[in-house]
């Protein structure tokens, strides 16, 4: 029961990215608001973060060929067709070649279980890594938004 306790206490404490749910939330935001405020401001009320955190994002969208912009007019748009944008291709926009899965690198030198376990532990990081991005790259940011709209249906009307 104490154990259980301080692994809460400990994931309280974890920071887990945001990133990729974030790019998603901006991209729709662009999508679903065409004659709208497009600044970052406006932008990061949605996301509820930083409008620094939404023009960094942005930057990292932009260098991946997904949206474009021009400094000063808060009209941003996407570059591709929604069909053709996937969740591994904003993914990796965001967050690079970071994998999904990280082992604990503080583990003891000193133990051979330490050290192995986490070696073989990769090899089954790695596999999934693959098969997520595999699933990522079937994803496409029409299909979130269709996903989207369906779930608006069942809500009403949204407001921005």
């Amino acid at each position: 029961m104490v154990a259980r306790i301080l692994k809460n206490e400990e994931e309280l404490f974890m920071k887990y990215s945001t990133k990729l749910s974030d790019a998603v939330h901006i991209l729709a935001f662009i999508v679903l608001n065409p004659n709208g405020s497009l600044t970052s401001d406006s932008i990061a009320e949605s996301v509820h973060t930083n409008p620094g955190c939404v023009r960094q994002l942005m930057s990292s969208l932009r260098r991946a060929g997904l949206i474009s912009s021009v400094k000063g007019h808060p009209k941003p748009s996407l570059t591709k067709e929604l069909s053709t944008i996937t969740l591994l291709d904003i993914y990796r926009a965001v967050e690079g070649e970071k994998p999904l899965l990280h082992l604990d690198t503080h583990t003891n030198p000193e133990c051979g279980v330490g050290i192995y376990i986490q070696l073989s532990l990769q090899d089954f990081f790695d596999q999934i890594q693959e098969k997520a991005e595999e699933e990522m790259k079937s994803i496409t940011l029409q299909d979130i938004l269709d996903r989207y709209q369906e779930k608006t249906v069942h809500l009403g009307k949204i407001s921005f």
